[in-house]
């Protein structure tokens, strides 16, 4: 989610990091649109009449992406709050289903239907911006007292060509989460590379008991397991800051190293995984893990406090993303936030709320009851985000040489369909309906098309 090099969540914390995905990300959620709680009270009748003319009374209507029934909850009533200070602005929230919000979105922009405010992400950036859906956020922003204390993470990812288009609401980094217990069991130790991650989910996994090593997921969001690992394997060859870009122009898909990568992801799904886990999405994978029916899940810190909530704490652990055969991996940190329409008709009271969600005060706790990264560097001084299960965060931001970033190519219009595109073809490879030739072929063209195009 952004557009320049990001240092890890460390260097955000001294609010100087760049970008380094995603995504990743949140679970499903129900539709809705109806208005957020905590409307206007009418006035008494007691009481003195005022001589100012009334304010404009303005209805808002505002879309999210990363849904789940507790984030949408946790939405409508920071809503609420603002409503209560603001009675002359509705909010009408849309809260689509997490798998579906994307397209929603999508339709109702290109159909130019009434939209105020809507939640843009690093993978869609620049397909939003390309066909001019987006407003321009800088002159917004310039007179933001809050801005002052913005990461340089929040800032670079909500960015493309220059120019700011969304406020962040969440920063995402990936990181490994396993059932100690299991490991315990087994007598296994804690896997440091993909090698090892595999070998050790095949150790985990007895068929019979319904257990499996790994929680996979080859429905939406699955490029985020298999493009680390294949960008894990090409680390010497890729350009950091052009994935998935070779340092000569050329592709990583293209590599022999991408190929090794993509037989290991195989048996990591053929030979460790549910096999109903090929259509899996973020919540069914993370059902999986709470429910016991997995061992290990990679995922960003938003799972944490659903982890905690359905896990005896006893269970759960943490560790560092798997290491490719040289010894590194290569990393980005991902976000999501607030943008507004390019034709909206009520774009001063659109960023009214915007400022309002992003202060350090709403953000900070929005942040520690979904668990994700604040966006203010002021919030990192809470003790909350330097124990427990956000520790592991710091210790692979703090090996740099090590867990190294890397810009997402979010900058390529095409890349909004990556998901989609990619996830089909692998289950495909998956279920030996394509070779991994072939399908390395097809996304090594796709990525040569979106070069070109640039150049264009």
């Amino acid at each position: 989610m952004g557009a320049a090099a990001i240092k890890g969540w460390t260097t955000m914390l001294a609010g100087v990091m760049l970008l380094g995905s995603l995504a990743g990300c949140s679970g499903s959620g129900s539709t809705s649109t109806t208005p957020a709680p905590g409307g206007s009270t009418p006035a008494s009748s007691d009481a003195p009449k005022s001589t100012e003319p009334a304010a404009k009374q303005v209805t808002l209507q505002m879309i999210e992406s990363l849904t789940s029934p507790e984030r949408t909850k946790l939405l409508q009533d920071a809503i609420g709050r603002f409503q209560k200070d603001n009675p002359n602005i509705k909010v009408e929230l849309i809260s689509p289903p997490f798998d579906q919000a994307d397209n929603k979105i999508r339709t109702m922009l290109a159909a130019k239907q009434d939209l105020d405010i809507l939640e843009v992400r690093d993978l869609n950036i620049a397909e939003y911006v390309n066909n001019g859906y987006l407003e321009p956020l800088d002159s917004y922003a310039s007179s933001w007292a809050d801005s002052k204390t913005l990461s340089g993470t929040s800032k670079v990812v909500g960015s493309t060509g220059g120019k700011l288009y969304f406020v962040a609401n969440a920063l995402y980094q990936r990181q490994m989460f396993y059932r100690k217990d299991w490991f315990e069991a087994k007598g296994l130790t804690v896997p440091k590379t993909w090698d090892e991650l595999v070998d050790a989910a095949k150790k985990l996994t007895d068929p019979k008991q319904n257990r499996y090593g790994f929680s996979f997921r080859g429905g939406p969001g699955a490029n985020g397991n298999f493009d680390h690992m294949i960008y894990d394997y090409n680390d010497k060859v890729m350009n950091l800051d052009n994935a998935p870009f070779t340092k000569d122009g050329k592709t990583i898909y293209g590599t022999p190293e991408a190929k090794q990568a993509l037989e290991l992801y195989k048996r990591l799904y053929k030979e460790a995984s549910p096999p109903d886990s090929i259509n899996w999405g973020f919540q069914d994978q993370v059902q999986a893990f709470t429910s016991g029916v997995t061992g290990i899940l990679l995922q960003d810190p938003d799972v944490i406090k659903v982890l905690q909530d359905k896990m005896d704490p006893k269970t759960l652990e943490t560790a560092a993303m798997p290491l490719g055969p040289n010894g590194k991996s290569l990393v980005s940190t991902g976000a999501a936030g607030w943008g507004i329409t390019a034709n909206s008709k009520n774009k001063n009271e659109a960023w009214k709320l915007i400022s309002y969600l992003s202060s350090p005060k709403e953000n900070t706790e929005f942040s520690k009851q979904i668990g994700t990264i604040p966006i203010h560097t002021s919030a990192t001084a809470d003790t909350f985000f330097q124990t427990g299960p956000y520790k592991t965060l710091l210790d692979m931001t703090a090996k740099a040489d090590t867990f190294i970033s890397y810009t997402p190519p979010f900058k390529y219009p095409g890349n909004g369909s990556w998901g989609e595109l990619s996830m089909k073809g692998q289950q495909s490879y998956l279920l030996d309906k394509k070779s991994a030739d072939d399908l390395l072929k097809e996304w090594d063209k796709f990525w040569l098309e979106q070069q070109a195009g640039m150049k264009k």
